[in-house]
């Protein structure tokens, strides 16, 4: 076993010690996947340590997690004891698999192919190469960036131990002199003959459902069956790959000026990429981990040919209705890069597995040989491990820094006049009261509360005090914490005083009439409060702060149009990032909820929540009389927050087959170590992206893997590892490029890195740089791959709603010019792209519309023994709008129910429960339930759309006079507003481009 970590000197706190933010810049020029020259590089220093891999003889335990609060529609594990893949990666010009290679042993199958060529893992010092390069380079027998660095570099460049990189890296950094592996194999040996003795039903039967899987052009003797795992390198891969045809549909050329109908009437599903079927049944399902192009350009060339970005949309967190646990001492990884075990790796022999990452050949761990779901010995092929694409590992102690904390949560409540005006603290303090028992945690779960306006109020919930008791601090120059063992306490402990306190704070400020608010100080506090065990802090605001540290100014110009030059993006104080840094180094995340009808600089404020790897909720104009849709939504939206589950002390980090490079990374969190990201608190509805390019050539490769780890303290105490693994196929044509583009990926990290092209340039080059990426990949798509020259915009099949996409992206709050969009609407539209997963982000960017007034059960979907209708999906354009109708518009967030003038006397009456048209009130926003068809259709049609998503969309019902209806036709996105094109313009113009 591996030394135990020691507990101390967890993380340095100092903020010099973090590097500030993410460290490579995003290409100037969109050169999609080029490495920037400007690059520091991340080799490693020599480690000259080989240890050897940890064994133990525990047997492993497998259970199924029930730990999901929110069963999703997408049931996705792969039985284990399903179809074995294959994997022997094998490079062109290798010595060739003999037709009837010597059988192992005359009483056991043979354990598969020999290996092939020299696996030689003799490893040099580590040259200087670029980040997500894989570790071992067998082939060159050099070592690249690796795991095992335990230094991050701080800014005074000295360099700092870094246990979380460390514990991730699992401390087996490669070895300087491995031994190489026997050249010449006899493979005649009895494998089988220092096993444990089996039962003999075990010697030559293959477990029940295994079916066999002779790989092609392979020829074993009768009797003895081959190690179940069809090869996936290049032997076998090409020849599985040969009987499937392309896919012409993918490439099929379309006219996009003439073919307007090109919007499919159900959702876009995500491109299946072109592998072998046993092997893509074993991928990573699309909702967890999506590349944008799910065939993989061989080299970087060829990739800056396509004028298209590699990158990589993981939604890591996700809740799952089924997800394999695995409970081992011993965790099975790559000795020299550290991957996970996994469905693509190659088992030589019972004996040894080559990683699918770094090509390096490893022992499997005798634990690792006995399979807990077949209950047979000798089958490491068929563990759980190898047969889930996506798996969580209960960690041992030495993936902790610390034993396990307890969750922590503490609320920090805006209680200036200001506040109290809004309402929100009724709402607030309701639902918390209502949910208190289904926080996430155990019997050590604490809490406690901090309010503010221009001084800090504590509250200190002491077991045995009859009632909470209010200590006031209002020296916010240099906050100090009262009593701090009487602030955070234990929740089953405390409940009656919590629950006391909650009850009577909506009720202690009605009388208060000061303005000031002093965030700034109030989160120092809440900093020092939670620092000794880390947590989470949720902070309620409604206005700009406004006296101590972190007092901001008006900045925004209440009638100034987003021009290119002169709007607020980036922060107007660094007091946020450094408290946010802070906070990250203490294991503590800061979730901001900004109520506000006024300008509060989110630019600035949001940094809290961004570097800290917390979430941001806006509620514009929240008023718990004034708006009651949104009291609605805060309501659903805290208690989604309150009782979603919660990973706590979590660090993630993504790898690659070696030759592919990870280069910028979206999303909130803290870059640590280069390529580790820092996540205090990690949680189910976080979206994260990743830029990649092709470093080396990828020439010997068929595949490419991809697997990102995210290592996490559950509110139960246990330590987890949660690891999605995303194999795809490598292509050296430029048409396969493009056939297998996945056009909602593309535009969901086009989408991140204009945000990031905003705020360091201006919104008018990202707004180009939007339209130069649809220019590029088009045109060189007419120039290199469309065969006959044809007139008008040329598409092929995959991109063909690329255009479209791109278009809406420019129309969104976040990127719109020419209209009065306020800022802080726009900068938490921005928010949302960098944090909200693919799926939920194409639904804020391009909505979806029906029509419903003529809802059937024709093509229903039945869900728990409910009918729902499956209306297709409409053009956004008001020449799909009929004035007779009624239609739904879903943005994600929100839903608008447009009633139009000569809608249907039937539907008014028997779905809105009004006489007629004349009757709909103007503000309405809630359907009635009424014993009705038509009224139980649409309500079961609405409500399945909102358990979709883990936010609430509140639902405003229009009337053509009303005043939501320039919003609903604001996204009609294919038609001409005041400040920009129709859709049919945008083409004319991207043609024009395109010719030149």
């Amino acid at each position: 076993m591996p030394p135990p970590l020691q507990n101390s000197a967890a993380i340095s706190t100092s903020p010099g010690s973090y590097s500030t933010g993410v460290n490579f810049p995003a290409h100037s020029n969109w050169q999609y996947g080029q490495t920037p020259l400007n690059q520091p590089t991340t080799g490693s220093p020599a480690n000259h340590f080989a240890h050897p891999a940890a064994t133990a003889a525990t047997q492993p335990l497998l259970s199924s997690s029930g730990n999901t609060n929110l069963p999703t529609s997408y049931h996705y594990v792969s039985s284990p004891g399903g179809p074995p893949v294959q994997n022997s990666y094998t490079k062109p010009g290798s010595v060739p698999l003999p037709l009837n290679p010597p059988i192992y042993s005359p009483v056991r199958p043979p354990l598969g192919p020999p290996p092939i060529g020299n696996p030689s893992t003799q490893l040099s010092a580590p040259p200087t190469t670029p980040l997500g390069s894989i570790a071992t380079q067998i082939v060159q027998n050099s070592a690249t960036k690796h795991e095992g660095d335990a230094t991050s570099a701080a800014s005074d460049g000295i360099l700092v131990q870094n246990n979380y990189d460390t514990i991730e890296g699992g401390g087996f950094p490669a070895t300087a002199h491995a031994p190489s592996a026997p050249q010449n194999l006899k493979m005649n040996r009895h494998v089988g003959s220092s096993y444990p003795s089996l039962p003999p039903g075990y010697q030559n039967a293959s477990p029940p459902g295994a079916p066999r899987m002779p790989s092609p052009g392979m020829q074993y003797p009768c009797g003895p069956q081959q190690f179940p795992q069809p090869a996936m390198g290049t032997n076998n891969l090409a020849a599985s790959m040969s009987g499937l045809s392309l896919q012409p549909e993918g490439l099929r050329p379309i006219n996009l000026l003439q073919d307007r109908n090109i919007l499919p009437t159900t959702p876009l599903q995500a491109p299946v990429p072109n592998l072998h079927e046993d092997i893509q049944k074993l991928n990573c399902n699309p909702e967890l981990f999506r590349c944008t192009l799910t065939n993989i350009p061989q080299t970087q060339a060829l990739l800056n040919k396509a004028k298209l970005p590699l990158g990589l949309l993981l939604h890591p967190f996700k809740d799952l209705s089924q997800l394999p646990v695995v409970t081992s001492s011993t965790i099975v990884r790559c000795r020299s890069c550290r991957t996970y075990i996994n469905p693509f790796v190659s088992f030589l022999d019972q004996r040894r597995w080559k990683c699918n990452l770094c090509y390096r050949v490893n022992d499997v761990p005798e634990e690792f040989m006995y399979n807990p779901v077949t209950r047979v010995y000798g089958e490491p092929h068929k563990r759980p491990e190898v047969q889930n694409a996506t798996i969580e590992f209960m960690a041992p102690s030495e993936y902790m820094l610390r034993p396990p904390q307890p969750p922590v949560y503490l609320f920090v409540f805006d209680v200036s006049h200001n506040a109290i005006e809004t309402g929100y603290l009724n709402t607030v303090c309701k639902t918390l009261l209502d949910n208190l028992d289904l926080l996430p945690g155990n019997t050590r779960t604490k809490i406690g509360f901090i309010t503010f306006d221009s001084t800090i109020h504590f509250y200190s919930l002491q077991e045995g005090l009859s009632q909470p008791q209010m200590l006031i601090v209002s020296d916010i120059e240099d906050v100090f914490i009262p009593m701090p063992e009487n602030l955070l306490v234990n929740l089953n402990e405390s409940k009656e005083l919590i629950q006391d306190l909650l009850r009577t704070l909506p009720q202690m400020f009605t009388n208060s009439l000061e303005t000031q608010s002093a965030l700034g100080p109030a989160l120092q506090a809440a900093f020092k409060l939670m620092s000794p065990t880390g947590g989470r802090i949720s902070v309620f605001q409604t206005q700009l702060p406004s006296v101590g540290a972190g007092a901001l100014k008006p900045r925004e110009e209440p009638n100034q149009k987003a021009s290119a030059k002169d709007i607020h993006l980036t922060p107007s104080t660094d007091f946020y990032k450094k408290l946010a840094l802070d906070c990250s180094g203490q294991q503590v995340a800061v979730d901001l909820f900004l109520l506000s009808g006024q300008y509060s600089d989110l630019a600035s404020l949001g940094c809290i929540s961004r570097y800290s790897a917390g979430s941001v909720y806006y509620y514009q104009s929240y008023h718990h009389q004034q708006n009651p849709p949104l009291v609605e939504k805060l309501q659903k939206e805290l208690k989604r927050y309150l009782t979603r589950k919660i990973g706590f002390e979590a660090v993630m980090r993504i790898r690659c087959t070696k030759g592919l490079s990870i280069h910028t990374f979206h999303g909130n969190f803290f870059v640590r170590s280069t390529d580790l990201l820092s996540l205090p608190n990690v949680n189910p509805d976080a979206g994260y992206a990743v830029q990649m390019s092709v470093e080396e050539s990828l020439t010997d490769m068929q595949v490419v893997c991809f697997q990102s780890a995210l290592l996490y303290t559950s509110s139960k105490g246990e330590r987890r590892i949660r690891v999605h693994t995303l194999c795809l196929p490598v292509v050296n044509q430029l048409s396969d490029v493009y056939m297998g583009a996945d056009v909602q990926a593309i535009t969901g990290l086009l989408a991140n890195m204009a945000v990031d092209r905003s705020v360091s340039a201006s919104l008018s080059d990202a707004r180009d740089a939007l339209v130069n990426a649809v220019i590029d990949s088009l045109s060189a798509y007419r120039s290199s791959v469309l065969t006959i020259q044809q007139p008008g915009l040329m598409a092929p099949c995959s991109l063909r709603l690329f255009p479209l996409y791109i278009l809406a992206l420019l129309k969104q709050k976040a990127f719109q010019t020419g209209t009065n969009t306020r800022l802080d609407d726009r900068i938490f539209t921005m928010c949302q792209v960098k944090n909200q997963p693919l799926v939920y982000l194409m639904l804020m960017m391009h909505p979806t519309l029906y029509r419903i007034d003529n809802l059937t059960d024709e093509g229903a979907l039945n869900i728990n023994d409910r009918t729902i209708p499956q209306p297709p999906i409409l053009q956004l354009s008001v020449e799909k709008i009929s004035r007779d109708g009624a239609y739904l518009m879903d943005a994600g967030s929100v839903m608008y129910l447009w009633i139009g003038k000569n809608c249907g006397q039937n539907f008014i009456s028997h779905v809105l429960g009004v006489p007629n048209y004349a009757s709909i009130p103007h503000n309405m926003a809630l359907l009635p339930e009424l014993d009705t068809t038509e009224s139980s259709r649409l309500l079961a049609f609405i409500s399945w759309l909102r358990e979709q998503r883990p936010f609430f969309p509140t639902l405003y019902i229009i009337r053509e006079e009303s005043p939501w209806k320039p919003i609903f036709l604001q996204n009609m996105i294919e038609d001409r507003t005041e400040s920009a094109l129709s859709y049919y313009e945008f083409l004319l113009h991207i043609q024009q481009q395109v010719n030149k």
